[in-house]
């Protein structure tokens, strides 16, 4: 896939240094060891030296990455985050339990800028890999919640920007409110430009479009392109707005006369986390996209999720992606 390969030789250029909790799992170990043979950034395994060089021998997979154990940097790392959750009560001993977990020495590692992301998920859940992102590392000052995107890679050059689409939120916010919904709008046309360089069109999806059917889902559709419009008015956006009508040109001049975006979406924005899941599903398994997330929006640093069915690829384009959202950050 032509962009993702372009991904890669990009982050060669940022010198990024990417932690992976999951340092025992094979997917992970063969897609950092692709990673730091290939030199596209530097690899750290978060866990016991012993258990990560057993489980190489068991894959036959070299070894190539940095080690921390998470015990070495225990005490020190508990006391830090203790001071970032004091406000919420947090006791040391409540702080030295979790940093005795490689995903929260993973997060730990990115808040005080010794990597600058991680990647987990590949063996947690999403609500697992989420929450130590949020407590450790936490929101950027002007980000009003966390959200997710997916990219997808389509096989149809004629949709979104060459067949890449992006879909948002897929992965995160189950009943976004208007508000919401605006947010995550902004936040997905950022991270297509950030990533890809590309201007974003941002299309707000219903079963609507521009008052073919009247309902309280649809009101909060428009209601959050209001919203969108009055916070990033530099934006090409527009809603509601069937699928359809999005992303088929003829059908969307016959639906939406008049629309820049009509036709022309390369940003997708789902009313809720069930249409957007299903959305991605059928696309990638019916269509054979290739589907890279979710991608977390909103955070301080870098840090995203992966699915447990994950391939070895996944894991090595997820973490290109994360050097690229380091370096964006800069």
């Amino acid at each position: 896939m032509l962009r993702l390969d372009e991904l890669i030789q990009r982050v060669r250029q940022t010198r990024c240094r990417i932690a992976f909790p999951e340092a025992t799992d094979p997917r992970v170990l063969g897609a950092a060891a692709r990673l730091s043979i290939e030199g596209t950034l530097e690899t750290v395994l978060i866990g016991k030296q012993a258990d990560i060089h057993a489980a190489c021998a068991r894959a036959g997979i070299r070894l190539c990455s940095e080690i921390i154990d998470p015990e070495t940097v225990r005490e020190k790392f508990a006391a830090r985050y203790q001071e970032i959750r004091r406000a919420r009560g947090m006791t040391f001993e409540e702080a030295f339990q979790s940093m005795g977990d490689p995903l929260y020495c993973a997060a730990m590692l990115v808040a005080d800028h010794k990597c600058d992301g991680f990647v987990g998920g590949a063996s947690t859940t999403t609500a697992v890999t989420l929450r130590a992102a949020l407590r450790v590392i936490g929101l950027r000052t002007d980000a009003k919640l966390l959200s997710s995107c997916f990219l997808m890679f389509l096989k149809q050059e004629d949709f979104g920007e060459k067949g890449l689409l992006i879909f948002a939120d897929c992965g995160v916010n189950p009943k976004p409110s208007s508000t919401e919904l605006a947010e995550i709008g902004i936040e997905s046309a950022r991270t297509l430009h950030s990533l890809f360089g590309l201007e974003p069109r941002v299309a707000f999806l219903s079963f609507s479009t521009k008052g073919s059917a009247e309902h309280d889902d649809v009101e909060k559709v428009r209601e959050a392109v209001r919203t969108a419009h009055a916070r990033a008015p530099e934006l090409l956006l527009d809603g509601e707005l069937q699928a359809d009508a999005a992303i088929i040109p003829a059908i969307g001049a016959r639906k939406a006369p008049g629309s820049q975006i009509a036709g022309r979406a390369n940003v997708l924005i789902f009313p809720d986390l069930n249409s957007g899941n299903i959305a991605y599903k059928l696309v990638e398994r019916i269509a054979g996209a290739i589907a890279i997330g979710p991608i977390l929006q909103g955070l301080v640093r870098p840090a995203n999720d992966l699915s447990r069915g994950c391939s070895e690829d996944d894991v090595r384009y997820v973490a290109a992606i994360t050097a690229l959202q380091a370096a964006y950050m800069r």
